[in-house]
């Protein structure tokens, strides 16, 4: 087969994933591109910015856009975070609506559902986490949700365990327009080092202070030095919370805690960049970021892309 021939048939094409916080959006985003760009945290509301996984073979390139879950605002960032999830309707080729079997139908999903009347863009149902109940439970959903919107595709899968990946990709390429290799082939996302390894460290303070430190913690990378040494990269980086008592939190006893964050953190960013890395971590408190426009700017959430 000549390249002209693989030119012409060669599909692309964006899509966005949104649902509930907590679905498992960003589980499923790292099972398809294999590794890990989107944190996953059992808190809702972890991801906060678009999060683009690539996904390429001979015949396409997916890119896949994890929103924020969708939820009713309650401080600045919320509605950054909100405006980020919807907007991305407007921006793709195909929309993946995800819902958790293990939850069922709720006012959440009743609100994108109405939402999604007001677009043109095609939409699958995706039902997560059938892993976790009985097979005879999926009919009856299947079938509320087929009353409630003209779906495309309704697919059930496990993004945890892998199950009807597969399928669910081969439906999507048919989906794709014909078009173009927007991105390199081995490249997995467009966002770059500094934002992934700030996501790492996010998480693993998320996971170890549970809900101590609720999602009034933001990672900042003030330094990343490949020059001195090839075989050994130093990040500093500082972890930013909202009150004094977090600050004592996520130090721990003696620093314990943020030396666990710190170790979890590093095996992650090693996986990541391939080469052994010194992390330095700090923490610092800026007080109610999360309502501060110009802080929000300073930590990443920039409004004006979106």
């Amino acid at each position: 087969m000549n390249n002209t021939t693989i030119e012409e048939k060669y599909k692309s094409g964006f899509i966005s994933i949104i649902g509930r916080p907590n679905v498992g959006k960003s589980t499923f985003l790292n099972q398809v591109i294999g590794q890990k760009i989107a944190i996953m945290s059992d808190k809702p509301q972890t991801t906060r910015n678009k999060v683009q996984g690539v996904y390429t073979t001979n015949q396409s390139q997916l890119i896949f856009i994890d929103t924020p879950g969708i939820h009713k605002p309650k401080h600045k960032l919320g509605d950054f975070m909100m405006k980020v999830a919807m907007n991305t309707l407007k921006e793709v080729d195909l929309v993946l609506f995800m819902v958790n079997v293990t939850e069922g139908y709720g006012r959440g999903d009743e609100f994108i559902i109405e939402k999604l009347k007001g677009i043109k863009t095609p939409v699958f149902l995706v039902l997560n986490k059938i892993d976790a109940i009985h097979p005879d439970q999926l009919l009856p959903m299947i079938e509320q949700y087929k009353n409630l919107y003209d779906f495309k595709e309704i697919i059930p899968i496990s993004a945890l365990e892998g199950n009807n990946i597969d399928q669910l990709l081969k439906e999507i390429t048919e989906y794709m327009p014909e078009g173009p290799q927007y991105y390199p082939a081995d490249q997995v996302t467009d966002h770059p080092e500094r934002f992934i390894i700030s996501e790492l460290i996010r998480e693993k303070a998320l996971h170890l202070t549970k809900e101590e430190v609720p999602h009034s913690l933001a990672v900042t990378i003030d330094k990343i030095d490949h020059r001195n040494n090839q075989d050994l990269v130093h990040v500093m980086a500082t972890i930013i919370v909202e009150r004094d008592s977090q600050k004592g939190i996520v130090i721990g006893k003696q620093g314990r805690m943020l030396k666990e964050i710190g170790k979890r953190a590093r095996v992650d960013i090693e996986n990541l960049l391939g080469t052994k890395i010194f992390l330095e971590l700090w923490v610092k408190v800026q007080k109610d970021w999360r309502n501060k426009a110009i802080h929000l700017r300073d930590f990443g959430f920039k409004e004006d892309e979106y």
